[in-house]
């Protein structure tokens, strides 16, 4: 690391506190002897093309400061790029770090990316229809997820637009709950276009889809699905054929516990691209991509290998496998 880009949403908590928390972070690597810069996101658009021009004028290391939703509005910029992408965690999950092992005082994490590899990885990859009925193409690091959970982050978006780390984890476990009880548990299709080993593929119904890059969340979900890791050119793809509330809250459970019981009408399988329709046109059922709502269906969700450079603490292999 020679020269690095530290890069913070104004509009993610307090600009102030932000802004102070990325101080402390920069000045820890500046005083490591490293070329050292701040910035803050324009745009969740623009975010990325920061992060290209940065890059174009020599940085070597882009920081994401914030949450998972920053982490993925930078990442699109060192997509396909020999420059690290290193995280400051400063949202309310924070699932990406703590899957990672990177310490949540962003002081903390400055220091640690001194003493951090530089791992090849593979990212998610959504092609969907926007809430405009625009096409878009976004790429995800953790999760992406089409049904409830696409509802819920949909209805926090109405509730804090920009900024959903003002409402806090109570507000975000308040909304679950409403959601988890009053969501209709609409269906749609979803078929496994690829997978590893696998030739013949056939559709499913479900009311829950969740593409999964991480081995361990870190909140109440921990083990969302068992398998998954960041070293994987694959996800695990968690098939919700259900209309049970309870099914759901079953799932939750087994993941606070990280318990290994199936539970009925869940099961997960191991995919690189995945087709998502509604079955009634029109139908609004959400996808989102670690925490954010990109659009609705129709979607397909698919891997890209071998796509970033990631920042991570030196046993993060090891402690993965």
């Amino acid at each position: 690391m020679r020269k690095a880009l530290f890069l913070y949403n104004p509009h993610s908590g307090s600009h102030d506190g932000n802004l102070l928390a990325v101080q402390r972070a920069e000045e820890t690597l500046r005083h490591a002897g490293i070329e050292t810069s701040i910035a803050a996101t324009l745009s969740p658009v623009e975010a990325g093309n920061q992060a290209k021009e940065a890059i174009a004028h020599g940085c070597d290391t882009i920081f994401a400061c914030g949450g998972d939703g920053t982490i993925q509005d930078i990442a699109q910029g060192l997509i396909g790029t020999s420059a690290a992408l290193a995280l400051i965690p400063l949202g309310t999950a924070n699932v990406l770090a703590h899957d990672l092992g990177i310490p949540g005082d962003p002081a903390r994490a400055a220091k640690a990316a001194l003493d951090s590899v530089a791992l090849r990885v593979s990212v998610g990859h959504v092609g969907c229809c926007s809430l405009d009925g625009a096409p878009i193409s976004r790429y995800f690091l953790s999760v992406a997820g089409v049904g409830l959970d696409g509802y819920l982050f949909h209805q926090l978006e109405q509730l804090a637009p920009g900024g959903k780390k003002t409402l806090g984890l109570a507000t975000y476990f308040l909304q679950a709950f409403q959601v988890w009880w009053s969501y209709p548990m609409r269906r749609f299709a979803v078929t496994i276009v690829a997978a590893p080993q696998v030739t013949e593929h056939i559709p499913y119904f479900v009311t829950q889809l969740l593409a999964v890059r991480l081995r361990d969340f870190g909140n109440v979900l921990r083990k969302l699905a068992p398998g998954a890791s960041l070293l994987r050119s694959d996800f695990r793809a968690v098939l919700f054929d259900t209309s049970s509330r309870w099914s759901y809250l079953l799932y939750v459970l087994r993941c606070a516990l990280g318990a290994g019981y199936q539970i009925p009408n869940v099961e997960s399988r191991d995919a690189t691209r995945l087709r998502c329709s509604a079955l009634i046109p029109g139908e609004p059922l959400y996808l989102e991509a670690d925490g954010e709502v990109l659009g609705r269906l129709p979607a397909e969700i698919s891997i890209l290998p071998d796509a970033l450079t990631l920042l991570v603490p030196r046993d993060f292999a090891t402690r993965q496998r």
